[in-house]
């Protein structure tokens, strides 16, 4: 018997070492999970303490706001009335005891889809980084160098996922106690919260297996959102408390559940099992491609790129369109929706006589005031819109993308100014196109054709405080690339003194820190030419302060 027999004997040279792949392949798939999902955590803490913390200030503020809004039994009766109009079916859930309608019972029709969508759509993006995103970015090639099972990274980002999930889950809850709700239902709602978010974080795992690109990936998995959205709101109105339409939507199964009516749990057995499901074949598809490919190969683009693509102007219209087109068309849907909303004021604020106390109506003109008030709230999207497409421009630095293009001979200030002006350009578009949509649905609810003239002119008043919030954003992002993202602080203030400002009695001094307050509420109101020349001014003035301190700091420095 050879003395080396039962024993290990060294490695001789050119022999793979036990660290090598030939070595390893009895591993464990998740070998390194762990540290897979410390390393995710520690990228992620920040956005999944940001959502949490919204969620803690959005629903406990929305319930108080529901209580002032409908603060008897006649009130509530009277919002019950509105869901025959199939708008507010479609932009809200289904109706359950509408005869016997009460508090809670309104609180979920209302509340519960504007949760279950910001919920999915942090999952989406959470799931994409960490899978798509990292694969893309090189990340992902580098860390499987190391002892990491063949299933450790795509289960590190789903558990990554299924934690935020879980912490929405928990601050949903924390949010409806605090504000009264009971206990059982209460929870079922935040279980409901948590398991959709986390459904929709597996859609888009599958969807990173199939596409090459992070934004694609995103694309296709918010596209599939909006489609759940979208199909649930039509089978909703097909019957007002769900029809088999509707339960082919991952939306409806949370909704069904009869939240404060007849609470009933199985529903949520159907998001769990196809959540399984999902996860199961983003793991089966992983396995049958390439790493950094994806199973559905990306068409060849031309030999060669067009002139307009080769400028500053070109690279941010190419990059920011699909971005800009999806948001147009949803919210553009909404618009008109909402307009058509118009014909059920008179009966609604006749029971509601409160709802002129924290929305700004003129109980003389209510459509005119009621179109004001929609143009304020939808101005909203193109401000969101603004400061991420000026964001976009921080990821190209921070990613080092930028630097090629500063490679081809182009000032840091041009590119900049460039992507400013197509990206301003794109949103203001948008906000005229808002305008029309909403003067659309004014005009199916009272059949009334000039509205559509007279909302798209009063579009136009929005965009001095729509441009200033990019402003502030793009001279962050000139000062120092990583304080780019503070200008989200001045979107959420703006959307909290728009939406809960009159219910809050917020003072002057703290409502004037939202450029859109200072916006006059055409066409009730007249038009005032000194705040909108003003923010213009202000506006130009931060423009020019970016471009200057952007020409003194380093890239993605301060």
């Amino acid at each position: 018997m050879s003395a080396t027999t039962g024993a290990t004997s060294a490695p001789t040279p050119g022999t793979p070492g036990p660290t090598h792949r030939a070595a390893r392949t009895s591993a464990s798939p998740l070998e390194g999970l762990g540290f897979l999902l410390r390393v995710n955590l520690r990228i992620s803490r920040r956005q999944i303490i940001v959502w949490a913390l919204a969620f803690l200030a959005m629903i406990p503020s929305s319930v108080l706001a529901m209580e002032a809004a409908y603060p008897d039994q006649g009130a509530l009766d009277a919002r019950a009335r509105l869901l025959d109009n199939p708008s507010a079916v479609m932009m809200t859930g289904p109706a359950f005891a509408t005869d016997d309608y009460t508090f809670w019972a309104m609180v979920a029709n209302e509340l519960f889809l504007y949760v279950l969508i910001p919920a999915a759509i942090m999952a989406i993006l959470l799931s994409v980084r960490h899978t798509r995103g990292d694969e893309e970015a090189g990340r992902l090639e580098m860390l499987r160098a190391l002892p990491v099972g063949s299933f450790a990274p795509t289960a590190a980002a789903m558990l990554l996922v299924a934690i935020a999930s879980l912490a929405l889950g928990i601050v949903t809850a924390a949010g409806l106690l605090l504000a009264g709700g009971p206990v059982t239902d209460s929870l079922a709602m935040a279980a409901a919260t948590g398991l959709t978010g986390l459904l929709f974080g597996a859609v888009a795992a599958v969807a990173a297996q199939v596409t090459e690109h992070a934004g694609s990936a995103s694309g296709m998995s918010l596209g599939v959102l909006a489609l759940a959205v979208v199909v649930r709101g039509f089978g909703d109105v097909i019957d007002r408390q769900g029809s088999w339409l509707s339960w082919s939507s991952p939306i409806a199964w949370a909704q069904q559940m009869r939240l404060y009516v007849d609470l009933r749990w199985w529903p949520l057995l159907v998001t769990v099992a196809v959540t399984i499901l999902l996860l199961l074949i983003a793991v089966q598809l992983s396995q049958r491609r390439d790493l950094g490919a994806g199973l559905r190969a990306a068409r060849p683009g031309p030999g060669h790129a067009s002139m307009l693509l080769r400028t500053p102007g070109g690279l941010a219209r190419r990059l920011l369109t699909p971005m800009l087109l999806a948001w147009t068309i949803g919210l553009g849907l909404f618009a008109i929706g909402f307009g058509t909303l118009a014909s059920s004021l008179d009966d609604m604020v006749a029971e509601i006589p409160a709802m002129g106390e924290w929305v700004p109506l003129d109980m003389e003109d209510l459509t005119t005031s009621f179109a004001a008030v929609l143009l304020t709230m939808l101005a909203l999207g193109p401000v969101g819109l603004l400061v991420a497409g000026i964001l976009r421009l921080r990821t190209e630095e921070m990613e080092g993308r930028l630097a090629g293009v500063l490679l081809a001979g182009r000032s840091r200030t041009r590119v900049a100014g460039i992507w400013l002006l197509v990206v301003v350009i794109a949103v203001l578009a948008i906000q005229v196109l808002l305008g029309l949509a909403v003067g659309v649905g004014l005009w199916a609810a009272t059949e009334d054709a000039a509205w559509i003239g007279e909302l798209t002119l009063a579009s136009l008043a929005y965009l001095p405080g729509i441009l200033l919030c990019g402003a502030v954003a793009f001279a962050l992002y000139g000062i120092r690339a990583r304080a780019a993202t503070l200008a989200w602080a001045l979107v959420i203030w703006t959307a909290i003194v728009t939406f809960l400002g009159g219910l809050m009695d917020l003072p002057d001094a703290a409502s004037a820190l939202s450029p859109l307050w200072h916006v006059p509420l055409v066409p009730d109101a007249g038009w005032e030419a000194a705040p909108l020349l003003l923010m213009t001014g202000i506006s130009a003035v931060l423009i020019g302060l970016g471009l200057l301190a952007m020409r003194r700091r380093d890239l993605a420095g301060g």
